[in-house]
């Protein structure tokens, strides 16, 4: 399964590093007819997503009305409060270990109000943001160890992270739906 996902990610990243634009010359025109390629393609295309994810999941979180935070759309679900709380427990964790630094140390429970709960999200992906900033692809081979004893490769948990945010906005749109409410990248556009 992992495999599946480190070629897919490697495809990802191909198409990324094709898909930029020919550097310039001074004269303003392409310096060569060829594409120049993305510097870390891999961690690049990770630290690509990270705003719009961040943008879209906070939004998400503010969307839901405080009141609703407990509800779960089947009983053996996990409540709103709790998917909240885990995607904030979990950008920690991820890029701590992508980053080689520690991770906040933030005590949430999922029965935490509202506010707090978007706050340690938000605080989540700021801290994402200055982890990673530093991450280039000259280690994407190191090992770590998560979920256990389990070994990863640091390209790996990029992108876990990656998926993880994917995974994770799916089920905060489908909370919000379920209860009426359109997930932010449904939203009409504000022009």
């Amino acid at each position: 399964m992992i495999w599946k996902r480190l070629a897919w990610f490697a495809v990802a990243a191909m198409a990324v590093a094709a898909g930029a634009p020919a550097q310039q010359s001074a004269g303003g025109t392409s310096a060569s007819p060829n594409l120049s390629p993305v510097a870390n393609p891999v961690s690049a295309a990770v630290k690509a997503q990270l705003p719009r994810f961040s943008k879209n999941m906070v939004a998400a979180a503010e969307a839901m009305p405080a009141e609703k935070y407990n509800f779960k759309p089947i009983p053996e679900m996990n409540s709103f409060a709790h998917l909240v709380m885990h995607i904030a427990q979990s950008n920690n964790g991820l890029c701590s270990k992508i980053s080689d630094t520690a991770a906040p140390d933030v005590k949430l429970a999922d029965t935490d109000p509202k506010d707090k709960l978007v706050a340690a999200l938000k605080a989540s992906f700021e801290y994402c943001s200055a982890a990673l900033e530093k991450v280039d692809d000259s280690k994407l081979g190191d090992q770590m160890m998560l979920f256990g004893n389990r070994p990863f490769s640091r390209a790996a948990v990029l992108i876990i992270l990656s998926d993880d945010w994917y995974d994770h906005y799916g089920a905060q749109a489908t909370y919000l739906r379920l209860n009426g409410i359109l997930p932010p990248t449904a939203q009409p556009r504000k022009d």
